[in-house]
């Protein structure tokens, strides 16, 4: 790839002025320099304006809870600024030098000796280079906020993932539990039938069976939930075993913006898109800087010698004008830039880290759409299923059940015909749960993805009670 640039120390044009520039991408992302938020304070940024969207309590102040304790959006935060902190550092000239010589044999001068010599040099970086190192350090301070705020709302996004599998996972574990006790009260009656003559022995154990296999089930899912749990605590930085109590899964609904319109909205919110911008400026004005590098950078000095009064017989008998006159001494200096080659490879070294930056950008963009695309297909695809499991399916069972039921009533079908139907049963409403979840994940991705609500009251709007 071919990589265009400037001549040596030719500025580049831009459409605004770099302030300017620096304030739209600010604001166009909701970013802020970064300042210290005491625990408690309400969380700023397109995360917390996601995280109090959220209706259900529990889930609240779970996420919170999360983005208050969490270490790495602390770690973040902290670098955030120190990078803040940089810009005043790299704004200032360099430290003034000061250096001491004093003469242990004192050369002797024709107006005396030379006792000591003190000198202070100040350095002079070329004209524009303090304010282009202070824009860059303001670009880096903007970019680590932004990320600061891409780690925020990754965790409320991740969060809210592991709050639903929870949700599903406690109602799987109610699901399989109901299923358990039907079996135990069949259990009972199929060893009382088979006592009594009236029933097969196979009914009992495929029904013995059946109760191992909810009970292993049962163990599986409790394991689960304790991993998911852990996982969970450990964003929070609490035990791993710290029991969260209220789960609830959100019920479904069918509105889903057009893809232009979340394209758009992810495009303005998303934080990683503003930090991959401050960084593009940034990387803009270094290359800027690398071209004054090829200008002489400058220094002024003063020096101040003392000198003593002659006391050799030739200076005591006739002392020369200015006999004992200290020196004072005024230096200016430069740093030639004669490597050119060096220079060369430093602009265009810059150059490229800006094209990085710029396929950085690219590569964000590209990332945000495969997520909308997959989140805003599979959304309606998941509410048809909850509906179908819901209106149709659901209905079907409980009919076939209660059928079956009134003919087991009648003898007309065994135990084991009856606990198909129960099966049937159970099965949808867990695939229904699961369902539910699947959805409210896809719902909590999109909306991570465009860094905001769907709409009011539509991400997480009415949640059923556990």
């Amino acid at each position: 790839m071919q990589v265009r640039h400037s001549p040596p120390g030719a500025r580049r044009r831009t459409p605004l002025p770099r302030w300017a520039a620096l304030g739209l991408t600010l604001c166009a992302a909701g970013v802020a320099l970064p300042q210290e938020v005491a625990p408690g304070d309400p969380p700023a940024g397109v995360a917390g304006e996601l995280q109090r969207s959220l209706a259900d309590d529990t889930l609240h102040a779970l996420t919170a809870e999360v983005l208050e304790r969490n270490p790495a959006v602390a770690r973040a935060r902290r670098r955030a600024t120190a990078a803040a902190l940089r810009a005043p550092q790299v704004k200032a000239l360099p430290d003034p030098e000061a250096s001491l010589a004093v003469f242990l044999l004192p050369p002797e001068t024709r107006v005396g000796p030379q006792r000591f010599s003190a000198a202070v040099v100040q350095r002079f970086p070329w004209f524009g280079k303090l304010d282009l190192r202070q824009q860059a350090a303001l670009h880096a301070a903007a970019r680590a906020e932004a990320e600061t705020q891409a780690v925020r709302l990754g965790l409320v996004t991740e969060t809210r993932r592991l709050f639903y599998e929870l949700s599903f996972l406690g109602e799987h574990a109610a699901i399989v539990a109901e299923e358990r006790e039907h079996l135990l009260r069949h259990e009972e009656v199929a060893r009382a039938r088979y006592s009594a003559g009236m029933g097969l022995q196979q009914e009992v154990l495929k029904i013995q069976a059946d109760i191992t296999r909810a009970e292993t089930r049962l163990v599986e899912i409790e394991a689960r939930r304790r991993s998911v749990l852990a996982a969970v605590n450990t964003l929070r930085d609490r035990p791993a075993d710290r029991e969260i109590l209220g789960y609830a899964l959100p019920r479904p609904r069918p509105h889903v913006p057009p893809l232009e319109e979340l394209r758009e909205r992810a495009r303005g919110r998303r934080p990683e898109l503003a930090a991959a911008g401050c960084e593009i400026a940034r990387r803009e004005v270094l290359v800027e800087l690398a071209g004054k590098d090829f200008k002489p950078d400058f220094k002024v000095g003063v020096a101040y010698t003392a000198v003593g009064r002659r006391d050799d017989e030739a200076g005591r008998l006739a002392p020369p004008p200015g006999n004992g006159d200290d020196v004072l001494a005024f230096s200016v200096g430069a740093r030639l830039p004669v490597w050119k080659r060096k220079l060369e490879a430093g602009l265009e070294a810059a150059l490229a880290e800006q094209s990085a930056a710029e396929e950085h950008r690219r590569q964000i963009l590209a990332e945000i759409e495969g997520a909308l695309g997959d989140a805003a297909a599979r959304l309606p695809l998941l509410y048809r299923q909850w509906t179908l499991f819901e209106d149709v399916l659901l209905a079907q069972a409980e009919e076939a059940l209660s059928s079956s039921e009134a003919a087991y009533t009648t003898g007309k079908i065994n135990a084991l015909d009856l606990l198909d139907a129960e099966h049937v049963l159970f099965e949808v409403r867990t695939a229904a749960a699961r369902t539910r979840a699947d959805h409210a994940v896809a719902v909590a991705v999109l909306e991570g993805a465009i860094a905001s609500p769907i709409t009011a009251g539509t991400a997480t709007g009415d949640v059923d009670e556990p």
